[in-house]
Parts: C-alpha cells; sequence; structure tokens
C-alpha cells in the first residue's frame, strides 16, 4: 500500500510543479521519486520473503483490499521499472508540447497505481478500480494529439471497446458476489472450496474473463488493437503494448488462481482455442503489414496467446509468467525507443523509413534487431529461454498439440521480424539521419542489456515468485 501512495502523491507532486512554472524539474523528480519508490518496493518484497503463493496472502490491508505478498511486489517491481523508461522518454517525444509534459507524465503515474493495483488486490472491488484507473489513463494517452484524425479514432474506438469490456467484467463481478456473497478473494475461495456454488458463478467466470480477454487484446477479442495501436502517438502505443499488456495478464492470472480451487476442463479447453487463436492471428496478420506499429500490435496478440498457456499448468507458472512479461515488456520498451527515433520527423511508421538504418546509425539498429530477435524466441536472449520455460512446463502437463502450435507460430513470427531486420542491413538509406536524442540511445542500450542480462541469468528472475 506505502507503493500504491507513494506513486499517486508522485503524480500530484507533477500536476502541483506546472503550477509554480517548475515543467524542467517534473521528469527528473518523477524519475527520481519512481527509483525511491523502486527501492522502498524492493524493501517491502526483502521483508516478505520467498516463500509466499499466489493464492495465500501473508498481510491483508485495509479489510484485504490490498494483500502484500511476492506475486504482487515481483510486478509491481516490473511496472515501476517500465514507467521509468516511459517518464524518460517523455519530453523529448512531447517537445513540441512542453506545456502538457505535467499532463502526460502525471497520466503515466496514476497509470502505474492502477497497474499496481490490479495484481496487488484482495478484493475484486480494488481490481476493479485499478483496471479502470489504468484504462481510463490509456484512453486520453490514445486521443492525445487533438489535431489529428488517427489519434481521436483510436481514442474513440478505443474508448468504446474499452467500456464494453469494462461492462461485462462488472457484470461477471456481480455474478460472482451474488453466488458466493462476497467480493474478497479470500471468501470466495473459501466458497468454491465448499462446493454446491450455483451455475451464476460459473457465467460470472466466463464473463470476467471475456472482458479481460478484451483487455489483453486475445483473438477473437482483438479487433480494437491494429488500429489504436497504429493511430496512437508512437510513446503512447509502446506504452499500451508494454506496461498494460503485461499488467491485464498479470491481473488476469492472478483473478483466475485465487477464484478457482482447480481449472475444469471446459475452461482450458476454451483457454487452449482463445490461445491458438491469438498466436496463429496475430502470426499471420503480422506478416501482411507495411506499418511497424501495426506489426507490434499483431505481434503483441501472438505473445498473449503464448502468456495465456500459463492457465494449461497455472500451480508452477507464478515465475514463468513474470520471466514471460519482463523479456517481452523490456524488449518492446527497447524496440520503441529505436522506432521513436527513426519516425520522429516521418508522418507514419512504415518499414521503408528504416531502410539502412544498420550503415547509418549502427547502435540503434543493433538494439531493434536484438529485440526483435529477443520477441521471436532466439537464443541467447531473453525471449527464447521464455518460451523455452513456458513449453516446457506446458508439455509437463500433458498438453502437446498447443506446444507444437506454438513453436510453429513462433517459426513464422521470424519471417515478419527479419522483414524489419532486413530493411536495417540490406537497404540503402533515402534520407539524411539525424543526432539520436541523448535519452532514446540511454534508454534503448539499458532496456535491451537488461534483456540480454536476464537471459543470461534466468534463475535470477523466475525464483522472484514462488
Amino acid at each position: 500500500m506505502n507503493t500504491l501512495i507513494a506513486i499517486a502523491g508522485l503524480g500530484i507532486i507533477c500536476l502541483i510543479a506546472e503550477i509554480f512554472n517548475l515543467r524542467k524539474a517534473i521528469v527528473p523528480v518523477a524519475i527520481i521519486g519512481l527509483l525511491a519508490v523502486l527501492g522502498l518496493n524492493v524493501a517491502d518484497y526483502m521483508e516478505f520473503g520467498l516463500n509466499i503463493t499466489t493464492t495465500q496472502h501473508t498481510e491483508g490491508l485495509y479489510n484485504n483490499m490490498i494483500v502484500e505478498n511476492s506475486y504482487g511486489k515481483a510486478f509491481s517491481t516490473l511496472f515501476i521499472v517500465l514507467t521509468i523508461f516511459l517518464v524518460a522518454m517523455t519530453p523529448e517525444f512531447h517537445k513540441d508540447h512542453k506545456a502538457k509534459l505535467s499532463d502526460f507524465v502525471a497520466i503515466k503515474l496514476f497509470l502505474l497505481t492502477g497497474a499496481i493495483a490490479m495484481v496487488s488486490f484482495g478484493n475484486l472491488a480494488m481490481f476493479f478500480l485499478g483496471i479502470e484507473v489504468l484504462s481510463i489513463a490509456l484512453y486520453v494517452l490514445a486521443a492525445s494529439e487533438p489535431r489529428s484524425l488517427k489519434s481521436n479514432e483510436a481514442g474513440m474506438k478505443y474508448f468504446l471497446m474499452g467500456a464494453f469490456a469494462s461492462g461485462i467484467l462488472l457484470f461477471g463481478i456481480a455474478l460472482v458476489y451474488g453466488a458466493t456473497g462476497t467480493f474478497d478473494n479470500a471468501g470466495i475461495y473459501d466458497a468454491v472450496l465448499a462446493g454446491n456454488l450455483p451455475d451464476w458463478f460459473f457465467m460470472g467466470i466466463v464473463m470476467l474473463t471475456i472482458g479481460l480477454l478484451f483487455k489483453i487484446a486475445a483473438a477473437p477479442f482483438h479487433m480494437w488493437a491494429p488500429d489504436v495501436y497504429e493511430g496512437s502517438p508512437a510513446l503512447n502505443t509502446a506504452t499500451m503494448s508494454t506496461l498494460a499488456k503485461v499488467a491485464a495478464v498479470a491481473a488476469f492470472f492472478k483473478l483466475m488462481r485465487n477464484l478457482n480451487l482447480e481449472v475444469p476442463g471446459t475452461y482450458i479447453a476454451i483457454i487452449t482455442t482463445v490461445s491458438i487463436l491469438s498466436m496463429s492471428v496475430g502470426n499471420l496478420m503480422a506478416l501482411r503489414q507495411t506499418s511497424v506499429k501495426r506489426m507490434l500490435a499483431f505481434s503483441g496478440i501472438s505473445h498473449a496467446g503464448f502468456m495465456l498457456m500459463v492457465f494449461l499448468n497455472p500451480p508452477v507458472m507464478s515465475g514463468v509468467l513474470f520471466y514471460y512479461a519482463a523479456a517481452y515488456a523490456l524488449a518492446g520498451i527497447a524496440a520503441f525507443a529505436v522506432i521513436l527515433y527513426v519516425t520522429a520527423s516521418k508522418e507514419n511508421e512504415e518499414i521503408h523509413n528504416f531502410n539502412g538504418l544498420g550503415k547509418t546509425n549502427p547502435t540503434m539498429a543493433a538494439v531493434l534487431t536484438c529485440a526483435l530477435l529477443s520477441m521471436a524466441g532466439i537464443p541467447i536472449f531473453s525471449g527464447f529461454f521464455g518460451k523455452f520455460f513456458l513449453f516446457s512446463e506446458v508439455l509437463n502437463s500433458g498438453h502437446i498439440t498447443i506446444v507444437v502450435i506454438a513453436v510453429i507460430n513462433s517459426i513464422i513470427s521470424v519471417g515478419y521480424y527479419f522483414k524489419l531486420i532486413l530493411a536495417m542491413y540490406t537497404k540503402e538509406a533515402t534520407e539524411t539521419t539525424t543526432k539520436v536524442p541523448a535519452v532514446y540511445s540511454i534508454v534503448a542500450v539499458i532496456a535491451i542489456l537488461l534483456t540480454i542480462g536476464i537471459g543470461v541469468y534466468p534463475d535470477a528472475v523466475l525464483g522472484l515468485i514462488q
């Protein structure tokens, strides 16, 4: 809870700083504050130790609205690190809108509070509050370019689809409450243990699942993602495809682990179908894209399908999910740092804008190449080990067919990732290059080093959640 209060307070400080015309101090203060909160979160994590599971809470705060455990603390740490990267790139990206800088930074901080609430909840009311805080912040960011038709369209589409998803989520929560008489996770779990639940409890679980599948853009609930990703400003697309997606998947996994004693076979069949659809649709559609942002949108849909495989063997998947999420999100941040640089003065994010980048800026080209190879699952990058650990655990649970399909989809993904890599190294640049903003270089290099680092030492991350 201290983490949530500190981050919300930091967002308010950023807004107050604008009133006193302290615009230059906003980003440094926000980053220093986030680093301090990161230290606080790590200290809390060390205090609780490593022997806490995702279904057993050790300390419930405010009538169990917030639960302190290793799952929430580990994911909160990842979210804070991602937000530091995103906030650091904000002033350069919005250099033409300096008057709105405090708004953009504060919105990202409030979005972070929602993400942390989504993985720290002990009550369905707090879960819904967290997901709405995150969603509303994303609606604003998607439509943050009022003079851009694409941004307005993206904001409207995201708002309408998000509102429908939120309504379905709320209806599902109401059905679960009607069946169990409580919003508290522990109370619902006890009711499941006692058995004899009415049919509408399982209807509620299905509605919660549908709502969350919308939030993570899993097929067939993915139709909004490509248009929203393409129309939103690039930095906000980076926020959606990394922080927001990982937070939604982590919340989905925690919610279903907390509400169900065991995953029934029919639910496994549904998740398996959605996972296969997401991987296949995402990768096949990505092959046809010429826009890098749309390509990464479909790539995100395929990765959502991979991450849904954690439901096929939930008892041992908490650490694997965290590792995969960290590998995917850090590679995504590194990739978008390069994309922001390359497309800063361009009207679009087409692949031809990256022609010759390997010759004109070898460092940024190397970072983007490493990020794409990690997403494709090529050794020695963390993306490879994330898929390896995931496939191994799913194989151990006896689901061989979906692993074979996942491997085939991983091979397909190499095709569109290499399309961008080949453009950087085999084609001639058509325009003169500009100097890389220092913050983009720093974020890109640090993010890709972290990606490689957790690939070289995977046990350092896998063991964070027991």
